[in-house]
């Protein structure tokens, strides 16, 4: 079978890519419930409600789990692989965006008159254990739809 058709057939494939466009496109829906504002950029930023590495890796596990078995050792990986993420995006990830505003904020203070070629520290980088979760209620949702 050929690549592109072969690849629209797999139906794990498409489930994790379907659950990551799907949180992604809720952020912005999300943003625009909550703040009221249209920000169409959320749909290619990490960060925020959903986490789409969360949807992901969700849908992938359990389209995973389906097909092959819950006891395949397939399934073990990418359950082990889903939960590094899950772990990476509430806490690693998560601790760096904060050291990221504690960083911007004092070099704001510091140098309130120098404009550094330097952006900003990108603060919006990991996930509350809210959007953790919502990322895999997603994942879940899609995975068992498709």
């Amino acid at each position: 079978m050929p690549i592109i058709p072969g690849i629209l057939y797999n139906t794990i494939l498409v489930s994790a890519v379907t659950a990551w466009a799907t949180a992604q496109i809720l952020k912005v829906v999300v943003s625009l419930i909550t703040l009221r504002k249209l920000n169409v950029q959320l749909i290619f930023s990490s960060g925020g409600f959903p986490s789409s590495h969360s949807a992901t890796v969700s849908a992938l596990a359990l389209g995973i789990g389906k097909y092959y078995g819950w006891d395949s050792p397939i399934f073990a990986v990418s359950a082990v692989f889903g939960m590094i993420v899950l772990y990476d995006a509430a806490g690693v990830r998560r601790a760096a965006g904060k050291q990221a505003e504690v960083l911007n904020r004092l070099v704001e203070r510091l140098h309130p008159s120098l404009h550094f070629d330097q952006d900003r520290l990108k603060e919006l980088i990991g996930h509350t254990p809210l959007e953790v979760f919502g990322g895999v209620s997603v994942g879940i949702i899609v995975g068992l739809l498709i």
